[in-house]
Formats: structure tokens, sequence, C-alpha cells
């Protein structure tokens, strides 16, 4: 997408009304294709957004022998010949959610190599209770030269596991073997993201047998995995975009309204913008928020599913800078996830940084500055900053927005955003 090579250049005009519609969740996709290993065969998923991170996928795919093809916003990917049941360090370098494909690969060839995930720099998100989840199923590990090297000497067996924290990856991971282990495997403290209740649901289509889902506790019973088969499955739309654009209408005043996507899936975020001073409407699949007081300080603690997410931790850090008063947002889940403070602050926000704490006095108004992306979401958060900043403001790093949202600048230029890329020379 040549994005390493140019930047975002935003003209602040404080512009950032109408509709605009979400794509699929980045999140949930991911996980989807790699859920396709189990069902040999042609697997069709559908709203699946052009996004960096989905090809990077699609390479990991190809790489074991699957088919992958695109037309626009689907996907079709033909496991029917996998031949290799390893990932390459090059492929997982360059995105942690590969690891997701090392459930599927155990549960279809009962032995998976799978090198440590790198990734981007929001903290260590180490893999233990992966692994430790996978044990219990049977799989034993070894590490070889970075290399995760996993067996089932005795093959799948179900079990009871309680992860020691809602853990998303491990979740998915256990829920793609467990579904082809002998017997019934019990989840307990499951993650509850609406992107894992999406992979249920995908996995039930494929002829899993799994219940308890959205809950914190999820019951799989297993079947062999030669009972499992392709399916035609939409994925839901992205709960983390839908918030980015709903922060965009807090912090103009909007009315923007954002389609495709459940409230329900942004509960603890619709309350926060309420706090905020905003006025938020919803119906069955889409969101408006509209401002016409001054944004109130908050109090805000990230916290897995349904709690506030961390990954719309910076876009409200932007909308807690101009609050009236003292903020305090408390980073639960991932220890980087305060770099973004210091761009927000080239910017004259006012923001200290207390452990996993950030205590953020509002100010009058931003000023345009050059800034880097220090991770995808806050990328986003920057390009909203400059649009309420005054003068301009150029946005460094695009590549890491380019993983998580389709067409960033097109969605926030038809929303009235004066916003475009540019080559980083010009």
């Amino acid at each position: 997408m040549g994005s390493a090579n140019e930047v975002i250049v935003v003209h602040g005009n404080g512009n950032l009304a109408g509709e605009v519609a979400v794509s699929g969740a980045k999140n949930s996709a991911l996980k989807l294709m790699a859920a396709s290993v189990l069902g040999r065969g042609v697997t069709t998923l559908r709203n699946v957004p052009l996004i960096d991170d989905i090809d990077v996928m699609g390479e990991v795919l190809a790489y074991l022998g699957a088919t992958v093809s695109r037309t626009d916003h689907v996907l079709t990917i033909d496991t029917a010949s996998l031949t290799r049941n390893e990932t390459p360090y090059e492929l997982v370098t360059k995105m942690r959610a590969s690891i997701a494909v090392l459930g599927p690969l155990i549960g279809r060839f009962g032995e998976a190599r799978v090198a440590m995930p790198g990734g981007c720099q929001i903290g260590a998100r180490n893999i233990d209770m992966h692994l430790v989840g996978l044990e219990a199923l049977g799989v034993v590990f070894d590490v070889d030269h970075g290399i995760i090297v996993a067996h089932t000497p005795q093959g799948l067996h179900g079990a009871q596991v309680t992860l020691e924290f809602p853990s998303v990856g491990a979740t998915e991971n256990m829920l793609m073997a467990a579904v082809c282990a002998e017997g019934e495997t019990v989840i307990d403290n499951a993650a509850r993201e609406p992107e894992i209740a999406d992979l249920c649901n995908m996995l039930n289509e494929m002829g899993a047998k799994i219940s308890g889902i959205g809950t914190s506790s999820i019951h799989v019973e297993g079947v062999p995995v030669s009972q499992l088969h392709p399916c035609d499955h939409t994925t839901v739309g992205d709960r983390i975009e839908a918030g980015t654009f709903l922060a965009g209408g807090a912090l103009t005043g909007g009315p923007v309204t954002v389609r495709g996507i459940d409230p329900d899936y942004l509960r603890m975020a619709i309350t926060k913008l309420r706090s905020l001073g905003c006025e938020v409407e919803t119906d069955q699949d889409w969101i408006r928020v509209s401002r016409t007081a001054p944004l109130n300080a908050i109090d805000i603690q990230t916290l897995p599913h349904p709690g506030f997410p961390t990954d719309l931790q910076a876009q409200f850090m932007l909308l807690a800078a101009l609050g009236d008063g003292l903020s305090v947002i408390t980073e639960n889940v991932f220890e980087n996830r305060f770099m973004f403070a210091a761009e927000l602050m080239r910017m004259g926000a006012d923001i200290d940084l207390e452990e996993h704490h950030a205590l953020v006095r509002g100010v009058d108004g931003l000023q345009g500055a050059p800034v880097s992306a220090t991770d995808l979401r806050a990328g986003a958060a920057l390009v909203l900053a400059g649009i309420i900043a005054e003068g301009d403001t150029t946005v460094h790093g695009i590549a890491h927005i380019d993983r998580g949202y389709e067409d960033y600048v097109g969605k926030l230029s038809s929303l009235g955003a004066d916003v475009k890329r540019v080559s980083a020379s010009a």
C-alpha cells in the first residue's frame, strides 16, 4: 500500500459530521481466516476489511498450502490441500495475530511448528496462557531455536481450564483445538469479546458443538476433525473502528452516525461518551453521537470486554485532553499503551504519566505539529487530534493505521475532514 513512505497531513478545520459505514472487524476476520484451516475445503468469508493485516494472514495461509483469493470484501480460502503445519518467523513477526493458526493446526494435524510472535510495540503479551491452556488438552510443547513445536502424543482430549486472565488469543487458540478434542472442554474465565462470539458462531457453522457463547464459561463438545466442514460466514462489524469515528464525532460535536455495528458491542464506550457530555442515540445496527455542551472530565479504566476496551483508550485520552478539568485514565491491559501521550503532548496536551495511570488536565485547544503513530490506535487518534488542532498536523508511521483501518483517510474526508495522504518527501 506504499504507506512506508507516506504521511497523513491534516488541516485542522474542526469538521466531522455525517454518516460512515464500518468495515468488518479486523480482530474477528483474522481468527476466522485461521479457523478455515479446520474446514478442509472452500470457506467463504464476507465483510472482510481491506487492510494490511488481512494480507499478511493470507500469506500465512498460502504458506501452509491454502489457496486464498479476494474479490472486494469477500475472501475465498481453500484449505483442502494444506501441506505444511508450520509458520515461518518472517510472517509471524509481521503480525502477532498469526499465532492464531497454532490451535487450528494442532486440531487438523495433531502437531504444529509456529515461530514465537513479535508484532507491535504495545507490550509483552506473552503467550504462556495459550500454551498452558493447550497443554491441558494434551498438547506437549518444546521450544526449538525460537520455534514453538507442538505435539499430541496421546491425541487431543477435553479438559476443564480456568484462564488466569480472560485472554482473547488464548481463548481463541483453545477453542480451535478443543472443537476436535475427544470429550468435553470447559473454558472458564474465557474472554467475552464480540469477536470470540463471532469465531464460536463460525465454528458451529462448520459442525462444531459450542455453547455458552458470549459468556465467561464456554463449553465445547469435541467432534472428529473429519466432521468439520467449510462454511460461508459474514464477519461482524468492527467495534473499534466504530468507536474511533464516534470519538471523532464527540471531538467536533458531530453529529456522526456509524452504521454496521451492534451498539451492544460498545456499551461501556457509549456510557463514557455520555459522561463526557455527548448525546448518543442507537438502533439495531447504528450509533449516532453529537455534542453541544463542553466536554467533561472522565475517569476510564481499560478492562477486558465488557469493560472499556484498551483499543479505544488513545481516542478517549484525546477527548479527555480537551475536557473541563482533570481526567484519570488507567491502563490495565497493555503496558506500553501510553506512548501515545508523548505525541499528544507535542500538540499541547497536559498529561502526567504515573505508572499505569495518565492524569490528563484539559486544555483549551491543540496545535498542529509533526507527530508519529506509535501503534495502530494511537495513529488513528493523532489524525483525529489534527482535525481539531490549529494549523496543520503531519502524522508519520501511518503503516500502523493501514494495519487496522480500511480507507481511513477516505472515510474521514467523506465526513468533512481536510485530510490527505502524501509522499513523505513531498
